[in-house]
C-alpha cells in the first residue's frame, strides 16, 4: 500500500533509505510523568543521561540499521505522561509493535499507570487483532526505573512487578536505572528477542556511524560483501518527522481492509 511504504521511507539531507515494511517496526514508550521515558530513549539512543527534566509532549526518534546486507528500521515513540489527547495514545497504541512501560520504583502512583496501560494495550490491540486476523505476538517490557536509589525510598517490590509479566511469555519484567545505565542494554536485548528482531539492534551490540557516512546503508558493494565480513550498522536519522495521524490512521484501515473486513462491522475506536 502506499500509504504504508511511505512511513517505511526515510528521508534526509542526502540519505534516503527505501526500508522494506517487513523490516520497519514501532516501539511505543509509555508511562506516567517523571518515571525516566525520555532518559531511557536517550540510553537507547546516544548511550547519555540527561540530569536536567525536560516534559515531553511526544518525541519520535528513527534508528535505521544495516545488518548482513538487510535494511531495518526502528522508530520510536515517547510519549507524554499527562496524556493530553487520549485519541492520540490509542493512535499510538495501535500502530506500535513493541512496548515500553516505565514506572518508578519510588512512586506507587507511576506502577498503577503501568498496570492501566498494560490493560488498555491488550484490550486496544486484541480488538485490532481480531478484526485483522493477525497471530502475531505482542512484546512488552514493564520497566522499573530508579534502581540506584535506596531501598527506603522504594515503593513497589520486585514481586508485584514480576506478576505483571507472569503468565505471558511475551511480557517481561526489569528493574533498570537510566542515570547509572543499570540493566538498560539487558531490557532492550531481551524485548527484542522476543520481538523475533536481530539481536544486533540492542544498543551494545553495533557500531554507530554518523549521518555523513549514511551512503554506506546504500552502496552496493557494501551489500554485496560476504556475509562473514559483514558487521551491525546503526545510524540515527536527524530529519525523522512523526507520521501524521492521517498517515496512521490510513496506515490502521489498510491493515483491516487488506485482510477483506468489513466496513460496516464494529471499529475499533480511537476516541
Amino acid at each position: 500500500f502506499q500509504d504504508q511504504a511511505m512511513m517505511k521511507t526515510m528521508s534526509g539531507g542526502n540519505c534516503n533509505l527505501n526500508v522494506p515494511a517487513k523490516n520497519s517496526y514501532r516501539m511505543v514508550v509509555l508511562g506516567a510523568s517523571r518515571v525516566g521515558k525520555s532518559s531511557i530513549v536517550s540510553r537507547f539512543l546516544n548511550g547519555r543521561f540527561e540530569d536536567q527534566y525536560t516534559p515531553t509532549i511526544e518525541d519520535f526518534h528513527r534508528k535505521v540499521y544495516n545488518i548482513r546486507g538487510d535494511m531495518y528500521q526502528l522508530d520510536i515513540l515517547d510519549t507524554s505522561g499527562n496524556h493530553p489527547f487520549p485519541a492520540m495514545r490509542r493512535l499510538s497504541i495501535l500502530t506500535g509493535d513493541v512496548f515500553i512501560l516505565v514506572f518508578s520504583l519510588d512512586n506507587r502512583e507511576s506502577f498503577d499507570e503501568v498496570k492501566r496501560l498494560q490493560k488498555q494495550i491488550l484490550e486496544v490491540k486484541s480488538c485490532l487483532k481480531n478484526k485483522t486476523k493477525e497471530s502475531a505476538d505482542l512484546p512488552m517490557v514493564i520497566c522499573g526505573n530508579k534502581n540506584d536509589h535506596s531501598e527506603i525510598f522504594r515503593k513497589v517490590r520486585s514481586d508485584e512487578g514480576e506478576n505483571l509479566v507472569s503468565s505471558d511469555e511475551n511480557c517481561a519484567y526489569f528493574e533498570v536505572s537510566a542515570k547509572k545505565n543499570t540493566n538498560v542494554d539487558e531490557m532492550f536485548y531481551v524485548l527484542f528477542s522476543m520481538a523475533k528482531l536481530p539481536h544486533e539492534m540492542s544498543p551494545a551490540l553495533h557500531r554507530k556511524i554518523s549521518i555523513q557516512y549514511g551512503d554506506t546503508f546504500q552502496q552496493k558493494s557494501f551489500r554485496m560483501r560476504r556475509v562473514k565480513d559483514m558487521d551491525a550498522y546503526g545510524m540515527i536519522s536527524p530529519f525523522a518527522r512523526r507520521p501524521s495521524v492521517n498517515s496512521d490512521l490510513k496506515y490502521i484501515k489498510s491493515k483491516v481492509l487488506r485482510e477483506g473486513q468489513s466496513r460496516e462491522r464494529e471499529k475499533c475506536t480511537i476516541q
